[in-house]
């Protein structure tokens, strides 16, 4: 095997929609990748069979050789053990461990991340936040999930569990969330959530109701749609509401912003920005900066490979 600072990388993205699969070099670039879509009713034996068989087909068409395996994957889980608790998108899934099924298949160190967490570390360490020591990555698209870098390290919480931000709770009159609660970030801010508001808000005979999704949101608030832009506004609001409690929570140096919504970042930052200087007063916000995440639409695979070279590699402390 090679040095660990010049390994070839499996990296696998376990989400909700997707698998993705591919193989990432030491500097954090895509070699090739696959990708298949989640069937939440698949034996958890045959997805493992089919994301051996989509990384080995990504090694072939690399030309290469793995030294490893990362992992990203929806939670909970336990990245120690390998453990999947109850997950929601993978009924199936719950108890097993694919850390330990594909070491036992490919016969190479293989580490697992919750994917937020996984996304952190690769924008830490290869993306728009390389060099940041104290980060927050915010990714905005079906749900809203982040991972905290605190001095180079993940932060986790007790039982190495993973911090969900995006169940904090905004207000607690508004809508309900599978997390318990009503009125937690991701009920109000995420993709679905915009879909959900101008839905109820649309009359009978608006229309662009059909299928409607956050990206369609966006694009119809840019051509004028009124109710639309009444949507983007109040999804500005709360993102900034949101990540106005990251900033006085963790005064971090910055916060990475990526996810299906934030490519329409535009229609948002402006009102974020708003929000964030209005309720922050007692931190030094100036000093923490907003940034779009730049590892693009790779962002999961490449913040695999990285928990890779993050867990493994010879300088732990290190991002």
């Amino acid at each position: 095997m090679r040095s660990s600072s010049k390994a070839v990388i499996g990296a696998i993205d376990i989400g909700g929609t997707k698998i993705a699969v591919g193989v990432v070099d030491e500097n954090g670039r895509v070699l090739s990748k696959l990708e298949s879509p989640t069937d939440a009713a698949e034996k958890y034996s045959s997805a493992l069979e089919r994301i051996a068989g989509m990384l080995r087909e990504a090694a072939q068409s690399a030309g290469v050789e793995i030294d490893g395996i990362g992992i990203g994957a929806t939670g909970p889980l336990n990245p120690f053990t390998g453990e999947f608790g109850n997950v929601d998108f993978h009924p199936r899934w719950q108890n097993q461990n694919p850390a330990s099924d594909l070491t036992g298949i490919f016969h190479v160190q293989v580490v697992i991340e919750n994917d937020a967490d996984a996304a952190a570390l690769g924008e830490a360490g290869w993306g728009a936040g390389k060099g940041k020591s104290k980060l927050i990555n915010v990714t905005i698209g079906t749900g809203i999930g982040g991972g905290i870098v605190l001095d180079g390290q993940l932060y986790r919480g007790v039982d190495h569990a993973h911090p969900e931000i995006g169940h904090h709770v905004l207000d607690p009159s508004g809508p309900p969330c599978s997390c318990g609660f009503r009125g937690c970030w991701e009920a109000l801010a995420a993709g679905p959530a915009m879909v959900e508001w101008l839905q109820s808000n649309a009359p009978e005979d608006y229309p662009n109701r059909d299928e409607l999704s956050a990206k369609r949101i966006c694009e119809l608030a840019v051509q004028g749609d009124e109710l639309a832009r009444s949507a983007v506004k109040r999804e500005g609001y709360y993102l900034g509401l949101g990540l106005a409690n990251l900033v006085n929570l963790f005064a971090p140096e910055m916060i990475v912003l990526g996810g299906g919504v934030m490519r329409s970042s535009d229609l948002f930052l402006e009102d974020m920005g708003g929000i964030i200087s209005q309720g922050c007063r007692f931190v030094p916000v100036h000093k923490t900066k907003l940034s779009l995440a730049s590892l693009g639409e790779d962002a999961n695979l490449i913040g695999a490979a990285r928990v890779w070279h993050h867990r493994l590699r010879k300088a732990p402390s290190n991002v």
